[in-house]
């Protein structure tokens, strides 16, 4: 390193990744190897990963291994489990100036780039979890093996803000083409962070060969000395460099401009690498990455990525005013009044993930049977698919049940109720369930906007009640909003945090107030744009207005999603609670009554049009807006209703409206949630008199 990083300064707190290199004597006569093997020293919660002090000793140990005439070859692999998890961020938001960050992305390169000088061949052995500078170190490499069982291989810096810098833009096109890794880099990032497990590394020709079992190490030596002696020559395919190289780029930003809508540009320059490395030498590519790196560790997107990062995987790990875990009770069976739609995705994943006894009821057999058959149904697809064995399907099919007797939930720990959304149905059924249920159940509502304090008011015991609401499709949105009532005890809700980790769910502790977080936004927001419409401005100005924000989809696409019913339901609910604030349309009531799914219509390219019979529904003003008129005006109301949340105590603090977005609405990473964008973009001050975060929390120092 030079003085331009100074590791103290910069990564105070970096966990040094050690590099203990070890001699190993390769049969068939193949020589001596020296096993550099990655480990920080902590269990399989922390993976390796790169900082400054790290890769220094990762370089020495390299140097080392070059220097030595009678070593033949390098080895790379990591600790039980996990190669590495890339470069170290934790120092990142201390990087002031362009130079450091282009220092950081030069020395990578010096680093892993000896593994790839020619000097003597180097083998990568991917033994597990393999991510961004985990995955670039491999490749840098002459040859890689994978094992089979590798849960997570992937380079997610472009869902980050940044794109792969110590090799991986140049050197993955130049191994499996650019339509591969333009999948891998952009493609798979900017799709929720999608990974790659073994079988698909090794299929797309990342790895060389695959090896399975705890031997796995020993079998991919065994192969490199066959590799080193001639016994196995590695043979790979021929790299397209004409056309169909321009056309992947091309498809990689037009997939790009769907995702961000150019919004964030780390895809971008990752695509800009990607189209170079078609003729680029490596020299050239390695430079495109050190420069591009620079600039995207200096942008606001980056920052704003690595906030929102922190929040889904430390944040929400650990709820924000949660109560002792030693106070929660055990759950050994779950009840789901319901058997519609979502009471059924819910039995499968209580079933799946708890794998405890499930059993549904509702008002007759034909409805219960439709519901326990939608579970057996799902576990079949999942069998299908490799995700559960047989043993595992026919387990999950027998844990979840059926009944029209309510008495079946006598012996329940925890029911969750999942029926229609009128608060005298709830009352009545939680009125019914304290009869039947033992004294320290817990009940639970799935509402998604109604008083988890009023539906208890009709119990004698209102302190076992808590809101337990997940999002639409339950099994892949990862946020629960946990509502604590007023009378909601610690046993409750220590209870409902502790089933929240067994079902793998990210919680945010919630006071009860109407709509909570998620839906109390995105309705003042939702209801913004609708009231332009209905003011005069043509649909298609007021849906695509927040495009530019690289939203995940426009607020009439989500209008169809969530079902214009919902919306008017949630919308009336709100407007009940703050009459001044939310907007209820009578345009979309008029699509409710109509049964229409939503504004608009679909051609056979998938592209939404307003057909005429819509538009004849649709009784517009005058007043039109500008698309940046609707945009402003969207976003003060996201300002003014985040700032009420606040105030009126809803959550203990922004960071909680912000991973709520981003887990249960897919607000974009590079926008860091809500409330950094607010503040970047003078909104926050501009509408509430102040900022949401401290100056430098998700943005760059001031």
């Amino acid at each position: 390193m030079t003085a331009t990083l100074d590791p103290d300064q910069v990564f105070p707190d970096e966990v040094v990744t050690h590099a203990h290199s070890r001699d190993v004597a390769l049969p068939y006569g193949a020589g001596r190897m020296a096993l550099i093997t990655l480990d920080n020293g902590l269990d399989h919660t922390r993976p390796n990963s790169f900082g400054p002090r790290g890769l220094a000793e990762l370089e020495q140990a390299i140097d080392t291994a070059l220097a030595r005439d009678e070593v033949k070859a390098i080895g790379i692999t990591g600790k039980p489990f996990i190669l590495a998890a890339g470069a170290d961020i934790t120092g990142m938001p201390r990087v002031t100036r362009r130079e450091q960050a282009f220092e950081i992305a030069r020395y990578g390169h010096e680093v892993f780039g000896k593994l790839g000088d020619g000097t003597k061949p180097t083998f990568g052995f991917i033994n597990g979890l393999a991510i961004g500078g985990g995955l670039e170190i491999v490749l840098n490499c002459t040859y890689r093996t994978v094992i089979t069982t590798a849960p997570a291989v992937a380079f997610s810096e472009c869902f980050l803000g940044i794109l792969p810098g110590w090799g991986g833009s140049w050197l993955l096109p130049n191994l499996i083409g650019a339509d591969k890794a333009v999948k891998v880099i952009v493609e798979n990032a900017l799709n929720t962070n999608r990974m790659l497990r073994g079988p698909e590394v090794f299929a797309l020709g990342i790895a060389d060969a695959m090896f399975d079992g705890a031997d796995y190490l020993e079998q991919s030596l065994s192969w490199a000395a066959q590799v080193l002696t001639g016994k196995i020559e590695v043979k790979r395919p021929e790299i397209d460099r004409g056309d169909a190289w321009d056309a992947a780029v091309a498809r990689g930003k037009f997939f790009a401009d769907n995702k961000v809508r150019g919004a964030a540009p780390a895809a971008y320059r990752a695509l800009d690498v990607i189209a170079a490395a078609k003729t680029s030498t490596r020299e050239e590519g390695f430079a495109a990455e050190d420069n591009a790196l620079a600039d995207l560790v200096m942008t606001e997107e980056f920052r704003s990525g690595l906030y929102a990062f922190d929040l889904v995987q430390r944040r929400a790990k650990k709820p924000v005013g949660a109560p002792d875990r030693s106070l929660a009770r055990k759950v050994t069976k779950v009840g789901v009044v319901g058997a519609g739609l979502m009471a059924s995705q819910l039995a499968l994943l209580f079933a799946r993930r708890l794998l405890v006894p499930v059993v549904l009821t509702d008002l007759d057999d034909e409805r219960v049977a439709k519901g326990v058959g939608y579970v057996h149904a799902e576990v079949d697809k999942l069998l299908a698919k490799g995700r559960v064995n047989p043993d595992l399907a026919n387990r999950l099919k027998a844990l979840v049940t059926g009944s029209t007797d309510k008495n079946v939930y006598a012996d329940c720990d925890f029911v969750i109720e999942a029926v229609f959304e009128e608060m005298s149905v709830k009352q009545q059924v939680f009125g019914e369930l304290e009869k039947i249920i033992s004294p320290e159940c817990i009940l639970a509502t799935n509402t998604s906007s109604l008083s988890v304090a009023e539906m208890a008011s009709v119990l004698e015991h209102p302190e076992r009640v808590v809101g337990f609401h997940f999002f639409n499709p339950v099994a892949i949105l990862p946020l629960l909003e946990i509502v604590r009532g007023p009378s909601t005890s610690d046993e409750t809700l220590a209870t409902a945090f502790a089933v929240a980790r067994e079902l793998k769910k990210s919680a945010v502790l919630v006071e009860d107030a109407p709509a909570f977080i998620v839906n109390r936004v995105l309705t003042r927001f939702m209801g913004e744009v609708t009231q332009c419409m209905d003011e005069g401005t043509p649909p298609e100005v007021a849906d695509q207005a927040l495009l530019p924000l690289g939203l995940p989809m426009s607020p009439f696409v989500l209008l169809q999603l969530v079902g214009p019913a919902v919306a008017q339901h949630v919308a009336e609910t709100l407007h009940a609670a703050f009459p001044e604030r939310y907007y209820v349309s009578e345009n979309l009531q008029r699509l409710v009554d109509a049964k229409k799914p939503g504004v608009w219509s679909w051609n056979e390219k998938g592209e939404p049009y307003l057909d005429d019979e819509t538009r004849a529904l649709l009784v517009q003003g005058d007043k039109a807006s500008t698309a940046e008129e609707v945009r402003e005006r969207a976003l003060a109301a996201i300002a003014d209703e985040v700032r009420r949340i606040l105030d009126d105590g809803v959550v203990a603090e922004a960071q909680d409206v912000d991973t709520a977005l981003i887990l249960g609405a897919g607000w974009p990473f590079h926008l860091g949630g809500v409330t950094p964008y607010l503040d970047r973009s003078g909104i926050s001050e501009k509408v509430t008199g102040k900022r949401f975060l401290p100056v430098g929390m998700a943005s760059l120092p001031a």
